[in-house]
């Protein structure tokens, strides 16, 4: 409401000035604006001078852009903005002259009209969700758009069988993305109680799969698991759409839309375990098949650096590298690749190939511990060589132990990795073993090196060690938040090793003494 604006990790000084006057310094800034999700926070401030500000911005964007020209006239961005109109229509008109009503009714009829024509041509995934429930609010809630509805209702029916698997998971494997798809369903389902209609089958169907996979994705601070381009999610979103969602409590047995979890809701583990989504359409895909993120009650401790997206090309290409995760990752050459040529194109659009094609998964539960172990071939074709990782949370969830390592199985991948071998410096190939840590807690090499320290929260420290053939090390990395407006700072533990043979791997603890326990996080589980 000062002109102060806060976008897509954009700040911009707007002063007296109307949004729709200041240059975009993004894409992603403008269809921010231009989606208007920000009329969420005028509305909950709900004042009269919010009310006041909010009425000038729609109007001005009414006398700008309404007549359907323009930036924001895509159908994904005009059914995100149809759905904050009608959400937030009382705020909005209250008060409003007869003139400017009937402008805003306008304009609510002519976005109607665009998504009726235009959503089938929107790109799948969560844009054409969005176009479809924009044009589903219309139908239910806006005068003589009656005929709209069953077909809208059907497009989407079909939508939700062709892109939500019988596991509740996307082909895209992001997280926040997932939940973004869920919340619109239930928004669908609920507008459509509330205009005394029953959601379609399909639609319930699809709430009622993507529920107990979004609970496993969920750490135990109740964030989600940074992977695939995904972020933790608006605060509060996950637990406000589960209660929405009415599905009782319950998590996926094993692989949740392609992850393994381990532990509780005092402690949680969550591994990548399957191969990202490749060729056309990947640009937001991550090479991170086996990296893991932990998080200890409200505090992430090992995490991924995140989707770097919103600060530019070269960040955005940095945060989907393997190195960016914590796995293992043969020095220079991430799991996955971009696609040949991709750096002279659109660095926005860059897909993601050549990745894993095989990734095993093995999921143990024992009477004190639970473990998991994994495989992917992502460097089998290039290296000859698979990477092989192992994990189980013991103690109650205090000590988690993991053993990473690269091996040539087969007759043919000994021969790929002896031509490899062949044209490296001291006939070895260096890798490294990654584990970043999340900005808030504080690590310091400790026991004469052998060690790092991780200081999590008054009174808790974790004691991360290795096992034999790895060099320790404590440097440099960041973190990618969406929510800040520059990378933030962090360190990251490294073992490095170099490969000689055809196999080699390296042990690793990270152990918490066993009389600390932290705070519950949740009184109840929506």
């Amino acid at each position: 409401m000062a002109g102060n604006l806060r976008l897509a990790g954009h700040f911009v000084v707007a002063g007296d000035s109307l949004p729709w006057n200041v240059a975009p310094p993004s894409q992603a800034f403008a269809e921010a604006l231009h989606g208007f999700e920000w009329l969420d926070d005028f509305a909950a401030a709900g004042d009269r001078e919010a009310r006041r500000v909010a009425q000038a911005w729609l109007m001005a964007w009414i006398d700008r852009y309404g007549k359907g020209s323009g930036p924001g006239w895509t159908a994904d961005l005009t059914g995100r903005r149809q759905v904050r109109w009608i959400t937030h229509a009382l705020f909005l008109m209250s008060g409003l002259p007869r003139a400017e009503t009937r402008r805003f009714y306008d304009a609510l009829s002519r976005q109607a009209g665009m998504l009726a024509r235009r959503w089938r041509r929107t790109s799948r995934g969560l844009p054409r969700f969005e176009a479809l429930t924009g044009l589903i609010y219309s139908a239910s809630t806006l005068t003589g758009l009656e005929t709209q509805l069953r077909p809208a209702l059907g497009g989407l029916a079909r939508e939700c069988a062709r892109e939500i698997d019988g596991s509740g998971g996307i082909v895209a494997r992001n997280p926040e993305e997932l939940l973004e798809v869920f919340t619109l369903l239930t928004w669908v389902a609920e507008v459509l109680r509330e205009t005394g209609r029953d959601p379609d089958p399909a639609v319930s169907t699809a709430i009622a799969r993507i529920a107990p996979t979004l609970r496993s994705l969920r750490h135990a601070d109740g964030g989600l698991v940074r992977m695939q381009g995904g972020a933790r999610g608006v605060p509060g979103r996950l637990d406000q759409a589960l209660l929405a969602s009415g599905v009782r409590p319950a998590r996926v047995r094993g692989l949740a839309m392609g992850y393994a979890r381990l532990g509780d809701r005092r402690v949680s583990v969550i591994v990548d375990a399957a191969p990202p989504m490749t060729g056309p359409g990947s640009y937001n895909a991550h090479a991170s098949t086996l990296a893991l993120e932990m998080t200890s009650g409200r505090r992430p401790v090992i995490v991924s650096c995140g989707s770097g997206s919103r600060f530019g090309p070269d960040w955005r290409r940095a945060g989907r590298a393997t190195s960016s995760h914590s796995t293992l990752a043969i020095a220079g050459y991430s799991s996955a690749r971009l696609a040949r040529g991709a750096l002279n194109e659109d660095p926005l659009r860059q897909d993601l190939m050549d990745g894993p094609t095989e990734v095993e998964v093995q999921e143990q539960q024992m009477e004190t511990a639970e473990g998991v172990a994994l495989s992917h071939d992502g460097w089998r074709r290039t290296h000859g060589l698979l990477h092989l990782r192992a994990l189980t949370l013991e103690q109650g969830g205090t000590l988690l132990r993991g053993e990473d390592g690269l091996a040539a199985l087969t007759p043919k991948d000994r021969d790929t990795f002896d031509i490899v071998r062949a044209r490296l410096p001291a006939k070895s190939l260096p890798y490294a073993i990654r584990f970043h840590l999340h900005p808030d807690v504080r690590a310091e090499i400790d026991l004469g090196g052998n060690a790092v320290s991780i200081a999590v929260a008054p009174g808790e420290v974790w004691v991360f060690r290795h096992g034999p053939g790895a060099t320790l090390s404590l440097e440099k990395s960041v973190y990618l938040d969406a929510a800040r407006l520059t990378p933030r700072a962090t360190k990251q533990i490294v073992l490095s090793a170099r490969l000689t043979g055809y196999g080699s791997a390296i042990s690793w603890s990270l152990a918490r003494p066993t009389g600390f326990l932290p705070a519950p996080d949740f009184d109840t589980d929506p």
